[in-house]
């Protein structure tokens, strides 16, 4: 059980190290309009000009669609367009430096604060660059209340700079009939895509 759980663990940091990556996309290619380009200066007199958003921040307009992994046993929404990559159990979702990952394996119970801290946590600090705990807690989302290990750790390295960002990670552990399934959002510090993460992990359901 603790080697299923390490495989899905380092399977989940490795897609999402190498989320700049290409890969294939979710759903059609047509992605909804996201937030205006700048326009040029304003006009003596204007008001202030609207602030840039953070690196990172998924666009209000952004569409999401339904995805059921392989298993079968749960669908969730993810956002439209974004590129698609697989890494054994894992498959991941990635655009704009911001990526979801998608996992499951059997679990004999449901997971909790205590059980999380014991096993989970450990099992990142080993295996995520620069991790940094921030809190476990216990949330509620529409499929049931659900453990979230909020973290941050560096990013991967850009290819150009060779230079690395903090990242805003959160791990949502779901249970049901004997399967964890596990949604990982994460993006830069700074970024405000909470609305976004909300939809994705409210709209996880289980189908068997």
């Amino acid at each position: 059980m603790r080697r299923a759980l390490l495989v899905c663990l380092v399977g989940a940091v490795v897609v999402l190290a190498g989320c700049s990556g290409q890969g294939q996309t979710a759903g059609p290619t047509t992605v909804a309009p996201g937030s205006a380009a700048t326009g040029a200066a304003p006009t003596a007199g204007a008001g202030p000009t609207t602030p840039e958003a953070a690196p990172g921040d998924i666009p209000d307009t952004t569409v999401f669609v339904p995805y059921q992994p392989g298993s079968g046993l749960y669908a969730v929404k993810v956002p439209q367009g974004w590129a698609r990559t697989s890494s054994g159990a894992t498959t991941t979702f990635t655009e704009n430096l911001n990526s979801v990952a998608l996992d499951s394996h059997p679990a004999p119970a449901a997971p909790t604060v205590a059980s999380a801290r014991a096993t989970e946590v450990p099992m990142l600090a080993s295996a995520v660059p620069g991790f940094s705990l921030l809190d476990v807690t216990t949330v509620t989302r529409t499929a049931d209340a659900v453990v979230e290990i909020h973290y941050q750790t560096d990013s991967a390295a850009n290819s150009v700079t060779g230079k690395t960002t903090r990242d805003d990670v959160a791990r949502y552990e779901f249970f049901h009939n004997g399967t964890e399934a596990i949604v990982t959002v994460a993006g830069p510090v700074g970024a405000d895509n909470v609305d976004a993460w909300r939809t994705i992990t409210d709209s996880l359901r289980w189908l068997r």
